[in-house]
């Protein structure tokens, strides 16, 4: 089914919502699991599996019209779900890589990358991702797809697409044997200036990198 299709007014609305739900609830479960560690040679190839499906959703709810909540007014969730133990965890996960550099916005001029973690990204998706579907749970198509599609463009949308970016190249630069140097004392603590940070000391490459996290060169 083409998305022309699927997105026709003719279409069960219904047909659409349970099938971003479905993609979204299988990001949550997937990212959930590989946090607990218990497969570290498969995190890095799975991740960019997930993401790059959760984006697959993202741009069905991007190039859908505009959805509107059948409410005015957001119903009262409650706190929201704490994630600190799952960020920790995927943080740990993914040391050898987690910090990545990042240019918020590819049409601001001159801007300059800034450091961002792998961790932070997934888990903040994840706290957008779960809000739609505690509506969705509780039965709120519309207020469910309406929030996904919102935060997609204002939040997770672009925090995905960065995370995406560095789990790719490091499994680009495993898989195709290109040597990966260590970030220069790039940390997300740190102020970074004009100029293009700079990728020096030590090679981080198969052995220290790709092989613990599951990838390996191209033979």
């Amino acid at each position: 089914m083409s998305d022309a299709t699927l997105h026709a007014t003719s279409q069960n609305p219904d047909d659409f919502a349970v099938q971003i739900a479905d993609q979204v609830e299988s990001f949550l479960v997937a990212v959930t699991e590989v946090a607990k560690g218990d497969e570290p040679d498969s995190a890095v190839p799975f991740l960019l599996l997930e993401v790059s499906q959760l984006l697959l959703a993202g741009g069905r709810l991007g190039a859908h019209e505009d959805i509107v909540p059948d409410e005015r007014y957001e119903p009262d969730l409650g706190p929201e779900g704490d994630v600190d133990d799952l960020r920790e965890n995927l943080a740990r996960l993914l040391e050898p890589i987690d910090v990545y550099s990042e240019v918020f916005d590819p049409y601001e001029p001159r801007k300059a990358p800034v450091p961002a973690r792998i961790s932070d990204d997934l888990t903040d998706v994840i706290t957008d991702l779960r809000h739609g579907m505690a509506h969705y749970r509780a039965g709120r198509t519309s207020e469910a797809l309406w929030w996904w599609q919102f935060s997609y463009f204002s939040n997770w949308g672009s925090t995905a697409s960065a995370a995406l970016r560095a789990l790719q190249s490091v499994v680009a630069h495993v898989r195709l044997n290109q040597p990966l140097e260590e970030l220069d004392g790039l940390d997300t603590d740190q102020e970074i200036g004009d100029e293009t940070l700079e990728f020096e000391a030590g090679r981080v490459m198969a052995q220290e990198i790709g092989e613990p996290l599951g990838v390996r060169p191209v033979k």
